[in-house]
């Protein structure tokens, strides 16, 4: 019984990640001139077939590199890759640093401007499977802070999974396009070079209220929730930021 348990964690663990796991190495195939600029990627099923992922996966995973200017789609001819180089140059996103304090508070107020409402509306629109995943999602945050590890990739999945069940398809690419400074780095740079930060501790239980929220489909209560959440993790930032200008004060 323990066997299975453990597959089915492994096999949860898995699927959560695969969306990040096929966009990056799409990514660094990019990178190392594996796909030159004007080539065009293979399709959405011959990618599905040699990563043995669906449709669905490989479309999410193509969705992140078009939000990163890596790649376009042409009407009728396929995704194409783009020139690197300019890669960052045309991201709107492009001066985000996931290491600065500052930045990720700027970032943190934007999400609680859509990811609130995200809530409310997978809560009213959710499919089934749809709150599967974001159950998948949520019991793999818990697997990692269970055993000490940083939650990152799973933290974001958690909340991808619930701007999918919105069924409106732009809450997930927007969620796509600013992933790259969506989560701080561990180590903070900047003002705050002499301190680390950690995962929330109370991370899983504040997803937990959410997802209750989703599972009644009690759109205010998942509002309510998600705003308890991000607004939390704002004030810790913040708190953050202060002590790091005292210490700078001080010094």
């Amino acid at each position: 019984m323990e066997a299975e348990q453990d597959g089915k964690k492994q096999k949860s663990g898995k699927s959560q990640t695969l969306v990040s796991r096929i966009s990056e190495l799409l990514r660094q195939e990019i990178a190392s001139t594996k796909f030159v600029p004007g080539d065009r990627l293979p399709s959405e099923a011959d990618l599905g077939k040699r990563f043995e992922v669906s449709r669905t996966v490989v479309r999410e995973a193509i969705a992140i590199l078009r939000s990163d200017g890596l790649v376009e789609a042409r009407k009728g001819a396929g995704v194409f890759v783009l020139d690197p180089r300019n890669a960052r140059q045309n991201h709107p996103f492009s001066d985000l640093s996931p290491d600065r304090i500052s930045e990720v508070i700027e970032l943190l107020e934007m999400r609680s401007a859509f990811e609130i409402r995200s809530a409310g509306l997978a809560a009213a629109r959710r499919s089934s499977a749809q709150l599967e995943n974001i159950l998948k999602a949520h019991a793999v945050v818990g697997e990692a802070m269970a055993a000490d590890e940083w939650p990152y990739e799973a933290d974001f999945q958690f909340h991808y999974e619930i701007a999918v069940a919105t069924q409106n398809k732009r809450f997930p690419q927007f969620l796509a396009m600013i992933r790259p400074g969506i989560i701080p780095r561990k180590d903070l740079t900047g003002a705050l070079d002499r301190r680390k930060i950690h995962p929330n501790p109370h991370l899983h239980r504040e997803h937990a209220i959410i997802l209750q929220a989703i599972v009644d489909g009690d759109a205010e209560a998942a509002e309510s929730a998600m705003k308890t959440h991000l607004e939390g993790a704002l004030s810790r930032y913040r708190n953050m930021l202060r002590e790091s200008l005292s210490l700078d004060i001080s010094a």
